[in-house]
């Protein structure tokens, strides 16, 4: 018979099952990684639908139901301009919530019978607020302390927007505190009245004097021998009108409404730092806002913590700035569902951990995170390009950032990392038009681009809440909600010629003009990214819709503030701090024009005079 010899055994076989398994178990994994994401972009798109349908009720009573019970008397109107018929349902149910002398007094506002009082009598009661400087409720919380934190608000004629504002800073955290100063350039019975019914804070009232409201037929408001704005020069000459001699850069002579503004802002920060008694001493921080933003509730606390920080993290700081504009930052999220496969990614990226990646086609957006433009409502984008490389993030506890333990890091989730070195390439760029001369300066900030409102939760890794950045003081990104000291002022102050003379109705631009070609320490600001001020204005100088009383936005300001508390992203532990190295400068460009006529120099420059 036949012998068997036994094959030798070369594992051929064991290696085919090893292969098996191994894809079996590859396959399975994968299957299990697609239904992973299949349910997680399934749930972000029912969360999108669910945050849109909330979002979108922006009814009277939806914003009521989120505001506490006892600050709904500063949203009801008592309007003494006119008798308001059947204002008892909703403003009696208002006013049954309210303390019994509030209500008292709220009834003892009468509709009928009232004149509103004329131009003489007006100039008669700003000449005696001016004089008076009565801060009220100073008997409650006492004297202002040198290093509180004064807010200084310019208020024009937009209640509806300043009574969300005054809610918005009645449930922030410390603001009895504060002094809260509000700077008028309209003399109106309702806004006083509104004021003066607060009762969280101290407050104090200043009027510009020089308003067009007081000056209706002369400068600084609108002379009847002012020089048409489109007129050419030679034609002026010809008229022999006012300031035919000087027109702007671009050829356009004054507009009163527009040159307003710059006044204002100029006279209001010279008035607080420099002639007000109550200020003689102060040595802290003066805020500035604006009737038509909104607070978030931990403004005073970031505030404080990042003047706390800027010793030991960015000592040439000289700016915080709190700001963004909301109708075109992404909170939280990526821009839209066709970028969800890069925002999954973008969690873990260099880039996206750095908070840089910014792209800008156009004068009025820059964009932020992973897609957000970026408008501002008082004065056109400036051109700033920068590359971001090695740059060092550094994360740690704000009450002793010398004791970083690197070795905990797997101990603390919300820090992640203690120090990390990345290198990315980050570009920020925006373009001037300033080729077009016809092109006029007083509406080019007309932003007409759709906005994005998706709304998600970061993980502790992308809490844009926690982060802030430092860079050059640039006027469209930080002129909103943004803070400095007396120290500061002064420097401001001593190039009160550059700031005067510069032909720009914006004081915004002015001011980086005084940065830039003045200051021997140019503005330096430490910004946060998670925004604690927000701009709900509709309607302004430079932009104008349809509804200018509409509540959507307000309403998605406050929705987005829920999510950000109910997510543990306010009142931060500590500061993520990212340092952009700037490769080029800006470079310098001429203004927006509106600011030719020699008056307006003049004007501006006596403004900055001390009277104490």
């Amino acid at each position: 018979g036949r012998i068997l010899i036994p094959l030798p055994n070369t594992g051929a076989m064991g290696r085919k099952r090893n292969n098996f398994y191994i894809r079996t178990v590859f396959l399975l994994a994968l299957c299990i990684f697609g239904l992973l994401q299949y349910h997680n972009f399934n749930y972000l798109d029912s969360r999108d639908n669910v945050l849109s349908d909330a979002v979108t009720n922006d009814s009277d009573d939806a914003i009521l139901a989120m505001v506490p019970i006892t600050l709904h008397k500063y949203l009801t109107p008592h309007s003494r301009n006119h008798t308001v018929p059947g204002v008892g349902t909703l403003a009696a149910s208002l006013l049954s919530n309210t303390s019994g002398a509030t209500a008292a007094t709220a009834n003892t506002i009468t509709f009928e019978g009232y004149h509103p009082p004329n131009i003489t009598e007006i100039k008669r009661q700003i000449l005696r607020y001016n004089e008076m400087q009565t801060v009220l409720n100073e008997d409650t919380f006492g004297p202002l302390q040198n290093d509180s934190v004064i807010i200084l608000v310019q208020v024009h004629t937009r209640i509806t927007y300043l009574r969300h504002l005054i809610v918005s800073l009645a449930q922030a955290r410390d603001i009895s505190k504060v002094l809260l100063v509000f700077s008028h350039d309209y003399y109106d019975d309702d806004i006083n009245d509104l004021v003066q019914q607060i009762d969280f804070c101290k407050v104090l009232q200043i009027f510009y004097p020089y308003s067009i409201q007081t000056h209706p037929h002369e400068f600084p408001g609108a002379d009847p021998n002012d020089c048409p704005r489109n007129i050419k020069k030679d034609q002026a000459l010809i008229m022999n009108c006012n300031n035919a001699m000087h027109p702007d850069h671009y050829g356009h002579y004054r507009e009163a409404k527009f040159t307003q503004t710059k006044h204002h802002w100029i006279w209001k920060a010279n008035r607080v730092f420099n002639e007000l008694e109550v200020t003689r001493y102060h040595t802290g921080l003066v805020l500035f806002l604006e009737e038509d933003h909104y607070v978030a509730e931990d403004f005073l606390y970031l505030l404080a913590m990042m003047q706390q920080r800027t010793k030991d993290l960015c000592a040439q700081c000289n700016v915080l700035s709190l700001g963004t504009y909301l109708r075109t930052f992404n909170y939280y999220t990526y821009h839209s569902k066709t970028n969800k496969k890069s925002y999954a990614s973008s969690l873990i990226s260099t880039n996206s951990l750095l908070g840089y990646n910014r792209n800008n086609n156009n004068r009025n957006s820059v964009q932020l995170a992973v897609s957000s433009s970026y408008s501002s409502s008082s004065s056109s984008a400036q051109s700033s390009t920068s590359s971001l490389k090695n740059a060092k993030v550094y994360v740690g506890d704000t009450g002793d950032s010398s004791k970083k333990d690197i070795g905990n890091v797997n101990s603390k989730r919300g820090n992640l990392i203690n120090t990390v070195t990345a290198t990315a390439t980050a570009t920020a760029a925006t373009s001037f038009d300033t080729s077009n001369n016809e092109q006029s300066s007083h509406s080019s900030n007309k932003n007409n681009g759709a906005q994005t409102w998706n709304y998600h939760v970061l993980p502790s890794l992308y809490s844009v809440y926690q982060k802030v950045e430092i860079m050059p003081w640039i006027s469209s990104k930080h002129n909103m909600g943004f803070a400095f000291d007396r120290t500061t002022w002064t420097k401001i102050r001593q190039c009160a010629f550059h700031f005067c003379t510069y032909d720009d109705y914006n004081w915004d631009w002015s001011l980086q003009h005084v940065s830039q070609q003045c200051l021997q320490h140019k503005l330096h600001a430490m910004i946060v990214k998670g925004p604690r001020v927000f701009h709900i204005g509709e309607c302004g100088v430079h932009h104008k819709n349809k509804n200018c009383e509409s509540n959507q936005v307000i309403s998605k300001v406050q929705h987005v503030l829920r999510i950000a508390r109910n997510s543990h992203q306010l009142f931060p532990r500590s500061l993520t701090l990212t340092v952009p190295s700037l490769i080029k400068k800006s470079k310098l460009r001429k203004g927006n024009g509106g600011w030719g006529d020699q008056r307006d120099h003049e004007l501006c420059l006596n403004m900055t005079l001390s009277t104490r």
